[in-house]
């Protein structure tokens, strides 16, 4: 498998990782059921990167779990802005050089250092799966050592119902 850009940033800090080919975009709750059966890992592991955008810093980025929703309010909050929105589709990859699908905490930082933020859900688990920065590759990755390479944080993101 050749290694991604993330990925050789992670070789370089000597950061460990597991290069997952797990895709479960477009499929239905069984077929994503068995897909993450196959590598020992539950739906709730997987984060997602999301970037949006602060009336005050500009590009901001968060990372949580692909099942919960993203508090503007409390990104806005942590990260010093008044508002935040987030990015248009159309401007994502012009912007944090990813498509949807593919956008990768430790490839942003390392191209463009936006202020990332991690939920606080993920600060005390052993790992967590985050897109590999391509489409259909995905790291397994141990969310406290992702956040000291890349001079990020934890903090609660989470809208709650």
């Amino acid at each position: 498998m050749k290694k991604t850009l993330p990925e050789q940033v992670m070789d370089k800090h000597n950061v460990n990782y597991e290069p997952l080919n797990l895709n479960i975009l477009d499929k239905t709750p069984d077929e994503r059921d068995a897909i993450l059966e196959t590598f020992h890992v539950k739906h709730d592991d997987i984060y997602k990167t999301l970037a949006a955008h602060g009336d005050k810093t500009g590009p901001i980025v968060a990372v949580l779990p692909i099942t919960k929703h993203l508090s503007l309010k409390k990104l806005a909050a942590v990260s010093g802005n008044k508002k935040v929105a987030m990015l248009p589709l159309k401007d994502l990859q012009k912007t944090t050089g990813y498509i949807h699908g593919a956008n990768n905490p430790v490839g942003i930082w390392q191209n463009k250092h936006f202020p990332i933020y991690f939920d606080l859900t993920a600060a005390n688990l052993p790992y967590i799966i985050v897109s590999g920065g391509e489409l259909s590759r995905s790291d397994k990755v141990n969310p406290q050592e992702v956040v000291n390479l890349i001079h990020s944080e934890f903090a609660d993101l989470l809208e709650h119902d």
